[in-house]
């Protein structure tokens, strides 16, 4: 169990849970964690890594034991990696890497992107027709890769966009790609020369090439200066003193003159490595990136004046090796609707409409302040404005329209739900991700994904994020009426349930529980389902409105039927109670086995079962 880098430290100097750092570390580790991330960007020189853990232990609050616990499981996953053997007796040194992005992976990262998806409204423009359609494809991430990975993820060798999935599952069609908006674009031309000046009024802009982390780390060493005119870093720009040496860290600084007034998107079209930008001492942009990464843009909106000049700091760095590149480049911003979007529309059969957000307004600490968007955080479940206003655009077109969501967390698309064709929700998919969607959209790929999450219609429904208790929250204490429940997902066939049977009407608790059920595929094509037990439990106090207990995934052609069976046991059968104790409550239970949460308009059938006595559960 390793933890997040800085959580530790969290847990006494910002959460407060424990008084000291020592105390934190300890609670930790007896709690469970067995290897902490303290640094991720440097080096440790001192002893500030396990210091607090010898402080817990010299201060009687964390034994030896408990520290032998966590050494014995980390030694034993290292011996089970053969990290103590000779290479010729370590299987997994013998994985040629070429296995690592083989044809079998990619079928796999297809497959899972396919099982992902989820369809939340269909009223029969779906699955599309194949042969000679025309088919407008609006939205800024429809030719977009990079949002397809989310964060936190490698850089794949190959992705497919959406609008190139749908061109090869749809080769007969007429196909036309308008982006529709600015909003989501990092599009940009490169800043003139003419723009910049140094801090001594000269044209031009000083580089510093140095060694050192980007994010965190020391103060760099410095290795060469230069004076430049522009910022379009290539490999061959690296002065000798400062070529090979890592991690290197390359800094622009100088002041940006705009020749007009208005919103601009500045940003660096950059590979190979992470970017910082700051305007006027504003940290505006932010990217990390591998050595790998290939070439891609990251801009942010800000405001210039004619004549009036911005301090400029723009900062590159690479790890390693690999491909070297940065230019800074600008745009002219304005994310309405553009009218060859509509246009599009009218001309079209069918309009695919690709909305949503990305990994670049959602994430971790990032300098990010979009209306909806702060620092990484969500103010807004909405679906942002200007992609709102393209999806009206396009849909007063008087056309079917087909609404695919990329995101990693809920969206609030209550005027879609009402106006659109079809949603289906695509998530962050991953490499194979646009194939994925157009083998939905043309019915090739049948699907059956789930909600992991509730879809509210809006932050109303929630209370105050600084409020950390349960009332109100997820599905198993929420009251309301969501705009898509947890667990709630279409298909192109039907499914129903029948002949539950519960191995026994009452147990003791501790004794495990069967169930059992009938699901029949009543469609008339072949399909996945997901059927999904849910438990009600008495009322004691702390206990959850319901709570998923089990699911399996099956796959029926159609007029067939399957038993599904669940063995419910002692944690599957339990609860927490309003004092934070796991137990198994008295009293009375109901099931709810179907494709969904009961009485979500999901086919399900329900059954009781009495529990008698108390049993309180180990954390």
């Amino acid at each position: 169990m390793v933890s997040d880098c800085d959580a530790v430290r969290d847990v006494a100097a910002n959460h407060r849970y424990r008084p000291t750092q020592a105390q934190g570390a300890a609670i930790s580790v007896i709690r469970g964690m067995d290897n902490e991330c303290v640094d991720f960007v440097s080096k440790v020189k001192d002893d500030h890594d396990y210091k607090p853990y010898l402080d817990a232990y010299k201060q009687g609050i964390l034994t030896e034991k408990q520290i032998d616990t966590a050494l014995v499981r980390l030694y034993t996953a290292r011996i089970k990696l053969g990290m103590f053997d000779p290479p010729g007796m370590d299987p997994y040194s013998k994985i040629d890497p070429k296995l690592l992005d083989s044809t079998e992976h990619r079928a796999m990262a297809r497959a899972m992107a396919n099982e992902a998806m989820v369809l939340l409204k269909n009223d029969g423009t779906l699955p599309l027709k194949k042969g000679a359609l025309k088919l407008a494809v609006v939205g800024p991430l429809a030719d977009q890769t990079r949002y397809l990975v989310g964060n936190y993820a490698g850089t794949p060798t190959h992705s497919v966009s959406v609008l190139e999935g749908l061109k090869a599952e749809f080769p007969e069609a007429e196909i036309n790609f308008v982006p529709g908006t600015q909003f989501l674009r990092n599009d940009g031309d490169p800043v003139p020369a003419s723009a910049f000046t140094t801090a001594d009024g000269k044209p031009g802009l000083t580089a510093e090439f140095s060694t050192g982390e980007l994010f965190g780390g020391g103060k760099p060493t410095v290795l060469a200066t230069a004076h430049v005119t522009a910022i379009d870093l290539k490999a061959a720009d690296i002065p000798s003193k400062a070529a090979g040496k890592y991690p290197l860290r390359v800094e622009w600084t100088g002041f940006l003159t705009p020749t007009e007034t208005g919103e601009f998107s500045v940003g660096l079209s950059f590979e190979g490595g992470s970017i910082r930008i700051f305007l006027d001492g504003k940290e505006v942009v932010q990217a990390w990136g591998g050595a790998t990464d290939k070439l891609r843009a990251k801009a942010a909106h800000i405001r210039l004046e004619q004549g009036k000049k911005v301090s400029l700091k723009v900062q590159y760095s690479q790890m390693t090796s690999g491909p070297v590149g940065a230019q800074l480049i600008w745009s002219k911003y304005d994310p309405k609707p553009r009218p060859e979007a509509f246009a599009a529309a009218k001309n079209a059969d069918v309009v695919i409409a690709v909305l949503g957000i990305t990994s670049d307004l959602e994430g971790e600490e990032m300098p990010v302040d979009e209306e909806g968007f702060k620092g990484g955080d969500r103010t807004s479940l909405d679906l942002p404005k200007p992609e709102e206003a393209l999806l009206e655009a396009v849909t007063a077109a008087g056309k079917p329209v087909v609404l695919v969501l990329a995101n990693g967390s809920a969206l609030a698309v209550n005027w879609a739900n009402e106006h659109v064709d079809a949603i289906l929700e695509s998530w962050y998919p991953g490499e194979e991700g646009g194939a994925a969607i157009a083998e939905t959209l043309s019915g090739k790929n049948n699907p059956a994904g789930r909600l992991p999450v509730t879809f509210y219609t809006g932050v109303e429904q929630l209370p105050p994020f600084e409020d950390y208790a349960m009332k109100g929250r997820t599905y198993r204490y929420f009251e309301g009426k969501p705009l898509y429940p947890f667990g709630y997902g279409l298909s192109y066939t039907t499914f129903s349930y029948s002949g539950l049977t519960l191995s026994k009407s009452a147990i003791t608790a501790g004794d495990p529980l069967i169930a059992e059920v009938t699901v029949t595929n009543t469609g008339t094509r072949e399909g996945d389902e997901v059927t999904q037990l849910y438990l009600s439990f008495p009322n004691v106090p702390g206990a959850p409105l319901r709570a998923l207990r089990g699911f399996k995934r099956i796959h029926l052609k159609p007029g067939e039927a399957q038993k599904v069976f669940f063995e419910l046991k002692d944690r599957d059968l339990s609860m927490v109670s309003e004092a934070g104790e796991p137990i198994i409550a008295e009293g009375g239970y109901s099931v709810s086995v179907g494709g969904g949460q009961p009485h979500t308009g999901s086919p399900t059938v329900a059954g009781t079962f009495q529990v008698k006595n108390t049993k309180v559960l180990p954390e």
